[in-house]
């Protein structure tokens, strides 16, 4: 059976979504396909079920710091109450999200969307015509090629274990790592985390990312750095990994946390002309694919911006008002924070410190360490250092990174004085209520 309609939408997750709605709203015709969870990764297993289980990891560290400031004992994390807290949150998100888009007029597949040519898509037993698509399919973990890969679990599972083994072990040394390294150590499991370099968080500055690793390993996380695994082998109820060099390590359950895989190969995008690499579909500034008719956002992107639900919905909104001729202008991305919520949390936006030391006659770096303030003290924070980077010419903040357990929102009103070009004596005009986190901004960004 054929049917015809103004556009289809591949993939339901924040940035298909979105897109689908906006378009339907504006009056298109519009289907929308999905081959797994609907509503995407985010909601079912990404960042929103990592920060619930989060939350609890940061009362339990709290209480941690207080112990003999008022606090007796720390509050023994229950797992599998954790799990069916994170679960009422995400069990009903599938059918809630294809309730909505059919609420919303949009015609809904479950099934694999494969490209037959440039108008045509095969969705089971239906082809769906459309003038334009729009590929939101987002990225799956992704698996280290090594002898015993079957072995390895992923976010995906972890994000739903129904038990806290006693260890475990994540291979790679990025944010996953460092999130869900510190969550299972808060549970009670023994931690080790196991990297191919020297630089694990390669992307942040390397200081504050050597102090995070330190809070962690005085929790009893074990980092193994430049360690090469090779082999992953079960025995009897364990596994035992080991490089070629002679390490060894036993651990309950292997975790592959070495990045995200575009989705994009059963799509079957070489019958639609559209080009894509190993990071995902290649798109020019309108988000336009080597087809014209056939676009593409979110996870699915090759790009260098980061793979965000924040940047997919950004993404989407354009899109949804370039196809509708209420905008004409390429996409202007601004600049955009990323966080990594482990413990404690660190977060970047604009340029870093490596790029101002690099470019010393434009930028002057000022590192801060405001574990001896007041709202660091009240609360018994260990560590809290705080990197500003300004533009000499203008005086604008251009750059900031911070680690301390507030992190998540210092970057949300560092990354609004960038945006937003505010300088330091507006700031200073601003009235915050005391004590916050925003009322020690001034002392920041002087």
């Amino acid at each position: 059976m054929k049917k015809i309609y103004d556009v289809v939408v591949i993939g339901s997750g924040v940035a298909g979504q979105t897109a689908a709605s906006g378009l339907a709203f504006a009056g298109k015709n519009v289907a929308i396909v999905e081959n797994d969870l609907w509503g995407g990764t985010c909601a079912n297993r990404g960042c929103d079920p990592k920060k619930i289980l989060f939350s609890v990891v940061e009362a339990h560290n709290k209480s941690l710091h207080l112990i003999g400031k008022g606090i007796e004992e720390a509050p023994i994390i229950n797992w599998s109450q954790l799990i069916a807290f994170k679960n009422t949150f995400t069990d009903p998100v599938p059918e809630q999200s294809k309730k909505r888009l059919k609420a919303s007029g949009i015609d809904v597949y479950n099934a694999t969307a494969e490209f037959i040519d440039a108008k045509n898509i095969k969705v089971q037993d239906h082809i769906l015509e459309a003038a334009q698509f729009v590929i939101a399919t987002g990225a799956r973990p992704a698996l280290i090629n090594i002898e015993g890969k079957e072995h390895f679990l992923t976010s995906d599972d972890f994000l739903s274990l129904p038990n806290m083994p006693d260890k475990l072990t994540f291979i790679g040394g990025g944010y996953i790592a460092f999130e869900f390294a510190a969550i299972a150590n808060a549970a009670g499991a023994q931690v080790d985390v196991i990297h191919h370099n020297s630089r694990p968080l390669k992307a942040y500055d390397q200081e504050l990312v050597s102090a995070l690793m330190s809070q962690l390993e005085a929790k009893g996380v074990i980092f193994h750095l430049d360690t090469n695994i090779t082999l992953i082998e079960k025995v009897g109820q364990q596994f035992k990994l080991t490089d070629d060099k002679g390490f060894e390590l036993t651990t309950d359950l292997v975790f592959a946390t070495t990045g995200r895989l575009a989705n994009t190969e059963k799509l079957k995008l070489e019958n639609a002309d559209v080009t894509y690499d190993k990071k995902g579909i290649i798109v020019n500034d309108y988000l336009q694919t080597s087809n014209p008719a056939i676009y593409a956002l979110g996870d699915v992107l090759s790009k260098k911006q980061p793979k965000l639900t924040p940047v997919s919905s950004l993404e989407a909104s354009y899109l949804v008002s370039l196809l509708t001729n209420k905008n004409d202008c390429p996409i202007a991305y601004p600049k955009i924070p990323t966080n990594v919520f482990s413990s404690p949390k660190l977060a970047q936006v604009g340029v870093t410190v490596l790029e101002a030391e690099n470019s010393k006659d434009k930028y002057e770096v000022s590192t801060i360490d405001a574990s001896n303030w007041f709202n660091y003290l009240r609360v018994n924070e260990p560590v809290s250092k705080v990197n500003i980077i300004i533009d000499k010419d203008s005086g604008l903040l251009a750059g900031a990174s911070c680690l301390n357990n507030e992190a998540d929102q210092l970057i949300n009103f560092f990354t609004f004085f960038i945006n937003k070009e505010i300088k330091a004596a507006e700031l200073a005009d601003a009235v915050f209520a005391y004590p916050t986190i925003a009322s020690d901004l001034t002392y920041f960004y002087t």
